[in-house]
């Protein structure tokens, strides 16, 4: 991939596809993070005088304009971290589009209107796809592909429009691609996996590589139950995927077959109920009661947990703990992270709600070496899968 850094940009209108799908509450951003993260590339580009358009998709709009949706928050925060105004375009690719690109001045950016209300973005269709993309082509003379979030999806904005600019990587793309090539190709060892989150199905084909590839995977949060019910015990009320049980049980014997040692939490706090407020019980992860659902992992496990990371070389985490958003419900996933701040290991944690966790708990982001801004686009790149968004980058005429 080529570097920006390798074009003059100085006058000319460089497209930048951002990841800037932020959590709102109605329209108050409550983790900037991704905006944050996408600051480096567009600071560079107008400081060297390019005619910054950025673009970028919030939510699941499905391909109409839904006020709900709307990127007008994210305009007004990029603007106060870049220190500088932000042209906010209130269509994608119509009028006011078209207005705010025309008015760009050297060294000014613009942000325009979610990519997904127009249907073009997400289509299946190739040929819908291409139409839209050479909308938004027209817009520039260059094309910077910024949005690791979104770089696992064939969307017209992030596959179909580098094929029709010179195009080159952003820092935050490039950033995330090293570090992930050293967790596939160059893990210092022992190398850990932490594992949690809710569903199993959602990290099957990642755990089955990773078992080709680590030493311990530690496994925490809803889909443990899985895990433990494909051992033979009772998890109650507790998340349970009965699809995935035979999957599961694959793992485990793949785990020992390759002398992968595979940690189930040994106790959790059982509620009686999913709420913030619920009454809770710590007991053992083998005897959950019937009338009660797990909702974090246990002191004896965040113990347990923290003493398997100590000597790591290498460890990669996805998915949370337990209930995080839940204060009662947060400790296992603030010991995971605390230990993985205390190590002397190459840590990254694999965005999504690892890295909103972070935030939400109030750790420090630089007690890791790496936090990621794509959970999904990292999960599949360790999965051994081919990334479109990569690929167009990758790909020069």
């Amino acid at each position: 991939m080529k570097d920006i850094t390798e074009f003059d940009v100085t006058g000319r209108r460089v497209l930048v596809r951002a990841d800037l799908n932020v959590p709102l509450e109605g329209d108050v951003i409550t983790d900037d993070g991704r905006i944050r993260a996408s600051v480096p590339t567009i600071k560079d580009l107008a400081g060297r005088g390019a005619r910054v358009i950025v673009v970028a998709h919030l939510g699941r709009p499905k391909g109409k304009p839904n006020p709900e949706f709307s990127l007008a928050p994210v305009a007004k925060r990029l603007g106060e971290l870049l220190e500088a105004e932000v042209a906010f375009a209130t269509d994608v690719v119509g009028d006011s589009a078209q207005a705010v690109v025309d008015g760009l001045q050297d060294g000014q950016v613009a942000l325009l209107e979610n990519l997904r209300f127009e249907p073009g973005e997400e289509s299946k269709d190739d040929a819908a796809r291409a139409a839209f993309a050479g909308k938004l082509a027209a817009f520039a003379d260059l094309y910077v592909g910024d949005g690791f979030g979104a770089v696992h999806r064939k969307h017209a904005s992030v596959y179909d429009v580098p094929g029709l600019l010179p195009h080159a990587a952003g820092t935050l793309v490039l950033a995330e691609v090293d570090v992930l090539r050293k967790l596939t190709d160059d893990a210092e060892r022992p190398y850990v996996v932490v594992l949690g989150g809710a569903k199993v199905s959602d990290k099957l084909g990642v755990i089955g590589n990773l078992l080709t590839r680590v030493d311990r995977l530690l496994i925490g949060g809803g889909m443990a139950y899985t895990f433990l019910k494909a051992q033979g015990y009772e998890v109650g009320g507790s998340l349970l995927q009965e699809d995935q049980l035979e999957q599961v049980r694959g793992f485990l014997d793949e785990a020992a077959k390759r002398g992968v040692e595979l940690v189930l939490p040994v106790d959790v706090l059982a509620a009686v109920e999913f709420a913030e407020d619920a009454e809770y019980e710590v007991v053992d992860a083998t005897a959950i009661p019937a009338d009660r659902q797990g909702l974090d992992i246990g002191p004896r496990t965040r113990e347990l947990f923290a003493g398997k990371l100590a000597d790591a070389g290498t460890v990669f985490w996805n998915g949370p703990m337990g209930v995080f958003e839940f204060e009662a419900f947060s400790g296992g996933t603030r010991a995971v992270a605390e230990a993985l701040i205390g190590s002397e290991a190459f840590t990254v944690v694999g965005g999504g709600d690892s890295a909103a966790a972070v935030r939400k708990l109030g750790l420090p982001e630089d007690g890791f070496s790496h936090i990621s801004t794509g959970g999904g686009a990292s999960l599949e790149y360790l999965e051994g899968k081919t990334l479109p968004g990569l690929v167009a980058l990758e790909e020069q005429k």
